[in-house]
């Protein structure tokens, strides 16, 4: 599914540059649920933005269900991040004057889905997360997890390969955390590959494994006894 061979990446400081990735060899299979740890300027910001197509190395392999992921302009990178990938953020980022039918079935008008078909499949992930009832309500009236979980639904409405989660549930009170956390687990239980970037040692240890970055390098990728969101909710 993802395959990452030998990533670096620097940014200029003054006349200097800061090297944040030094080297970062990951590879992550069909149906994995991989947690990204580590520190403040660890690097694991950098990677994910490379992953999700958002930055681009310097030099290195990224390899993403069989596509090498190189030299793109902006316009393809928004293309194929739309074809591979679904995001999640610790902040939502939903459009405030759309309702969260709207919010959901946005990724599918950039896809070029006619209108009733973009409806239909907004519905339909909407209930899947349990939210069709509230299908009209615009973010203003959603809590917190109400939010998350019309992230979550944006984020699949477009069949990703690939779901990011950035930081998924560090808004979230830790009963709300944990549900959203049962929820992920169950898409990644129907084959869905997820990453999720978080720096909470429980939501880490409810993820299959986990890779741990320091100063620009994996200093530990082990796979671990998943903890089972489900029996906290």
């Amino acid at each position: 599914m993802l395959k990452i061979n030998q990533l670096h990446k620097s940014y200029p400081i003054g006349k200097s540059s800061l090297h944040v990735l030094k080297g970062i060899d990951l590879e992550v299979e069909t149906g994995e649920m991989v947690a990204i740890m580590g520190s403040s300027g660890s690097g694991k910001s950098t990677l994910l933005n490379i992953i999700g197509m958002l930055d681009e190395a310097d030099s290195g392999d990224y390899i993403l269900d069989g596509v090498p992921i190189k030299n793109l302009n902006e316009k393809k990178a928004a293309i194929y991040r739309n074809k591979f990938l679904g995001f999640i953020f610790q902040s939502f980022n939903l459009i405030n004057y759309k309702n969260a039918l709207e919010n959901v079935a946005l990724p599918l008008y950039y896809q070029g889905l006619k209108r009733k078909e973009r409806q239909e499949k907004g519905k339909f992930h909407l209930e899947k997360v349990g939210l069709l009832d509230w299908a009209h309500h615009l973010p203003s009236e959603l809590s917190g997890g109400q939010k998350q979980r019309v992230a979550i639904a944006r984020a699949l409405a477009a069949d990703p390969k690939l779901l990011l989660a950035d930081e998924p549930t560090g808004a979230l009170d830790t009963t709300t955390s944990y549900e959203i956390m049962e929820f992920i687990q169950q898409l990644n239980d129907e084959g869905k590959t997820i990453l999720i970037v978080t720096h909470e040692e429980d939501i880490a240890n409810m993820c299959k494994r986990i890779v741990r970055l320091k100063d620009g390098l994996i200093m530990e990728d082990k796979k671990v006894n998943q903890v089972r969101a489900s029996q906290y909710v």
